[in-house]
């Protein structure tokens, strides 16, 4: 597992019997050339020592949140920090149910908290406590919120029931996080753009035609591109939102200014326009503010299509060209039409006459339709976050199949 060396891993061991193979899972670890920092929860320690793992990981071992001699270091930022990912092993239906509450109990929930890397869990627990509904609800939220989750596996537990809740065996974790830097390393060589947000087209120093986008699903598509390895250039127009970290971003307001910003960042490998660019502007933007009764004589035109342009450029085309369609109705036609008109080679669409998903909301859900195909994939319904995992993935697998 060449993948793993050098990688440093904050591996966060909870209570529960499967503990003793975190020990294991350390001994791999540190064999394929891992650099471990370990965190035990209050239960853990009832199942193994500090000095036993600290032995193997030859690290520090962190036990308690409010150790006077250590948080004046704020270990739960510096070692979130420092990880190149977090991984629980065992993860418990406790710890499972406090991290989907956003809660910060201890040093291990803390550190997940203030984490800006990417969180792994392998759930241990009995096959009752794996079916319950409370327990289901808790780890799609966690699902949701990008954790990544690693087994268990169907087999005799400890308590002598069978059934889906056992460890996942340490061989099969490392493999997981490895398989995991493997797909980062491969997506290194790809670029990636994407346009996201309204743009504004002015009338008027104190009016602009604008479209009814938060830009929430791009920056979640930039992020997710950004954070699966791909160097990632984000064209946002006017939002709100907090830019992703590691993205380079490029602010524009019009959509002369993104279609210009767009062809100045080619050629990239996959472009992704998920902006909702205006598709008219006045032919000329009055100096001074346009009184009422003046309002006729405005004149339109077009903005310029720049998916269309893209996706029909001889020597810039990138080698994945990814639309977005928001419709109100007829969204198979209108999207299969779209995406034979702007030569795409995929159409995301969704309907926003839904007003739980889309404009507005934290969720989506879309259907996605490709070239020389007449049926869809669909992303059912989740937060834009999970959608961008899902997107993201789809890409990096396509790319990485041709070449």
């Amino acid at each position: 597992m060449k993948n793993l060396q050098n990688k440093k891993i904050l591996l966060i061991i909870c209570g529960g019997i499967a503990a003793y193979k975190s020990l294991e899972l350390i001994r791999i670890f540190k064999k394929n050339g891992c650099r471990i920092k370990t965190i035990l929860t209050k239960g853990a320690m009832e199942f193994i020592t500090p000095l036993s793992v600290s032995s193997l990981s030859s690290e520090k071992v962190y036990t308690d949140l409010f150790d006077f001699k250590n948080e004046a270091e704020m270990d739960h930022i510096s070692l979130s920090r420092w990880a190149d990912v977090v991984l629980f092993a065992p993860t418990t239906a406790n710890k499972i149910a406090q991290l989907s509450n956003g809660l910060a109990v201890d040093l291990a929930t803390t550190v997940a908290l203030a984490s800006n890397k990417d969180i792994f869990l392998a759930p241990a627990m009995n096959v009752r406590m794996w079916e319950n509904a409370i327990f289901k609800s808790n780890l799609v939220k966690l699902i949701n919120s990008n954790y990544k989750i690693i087994g268990p596996n169907i087999g005799e537990m400890a308590c002598g029931e069978y059934g889906l809740g056992k460890f996942s065996e340490p061989q099969e974790i490392s493999l997981f996080i490895s398989d995991y830097f493997n797909n980062l390393d491969k997506n290194k060589k790809f670029k990636a753009l994407v346009t996201a947000g309204p743009t504004r087209e002015y009338i008027d120093p104190v009016r602009f035609i604008t479209n009814r986008s938060s830009g929430k699903q791009g920056y979640a598509i930039a992020n997710k591109l950004q954070k699966s390895g791909f160097e990632t250039i984000l064209i946002s127009g006017p939002t709100n939102l907090k830019f992703p970290e590691g993205v380079k971003i490029i602010s524009v307001n019009s959509a002369e200014e993104m279609h210009e910003k767009t062809i100045e960042n080619l050629p990239v490998d996959v472009a992704i326009f998920s902006a909702a660019v205006a598709d008219f502007k006045t032919k000329e933007i009055k100096v001074d503010k346009i009184k009422k009764e003046n309002f006729e004589n405005i004149k339109f035109e077009k903005t310029k299509d720049i998916l269309n342009y893209t996706s029909k450029h001889n020597k810039l085309r990138p080698k994945l060209v990814i639309g977005f369609a928001a419709e109100t109705n007829n969204l198979e036609e209108n999207s299969k039409k779209k995406l034979v008109e702007k030569n795409c080679d995929w159409i995301v669409a969704n309907d926003v006459s839904n007003n739980k998903i889309g404009f507005d909301s934290e969720h989506n859900e879309v259907k996605i339709f490709k070239k020389n195909s007449n049926e869809f994939e669909n992303i059912s319904f989740g937060t834009k976050e999970m959608i961008a995992n899902e997107l993201v993935e789809r890409i990096s697998d396509e790319l990485n199949a041709n070449g």
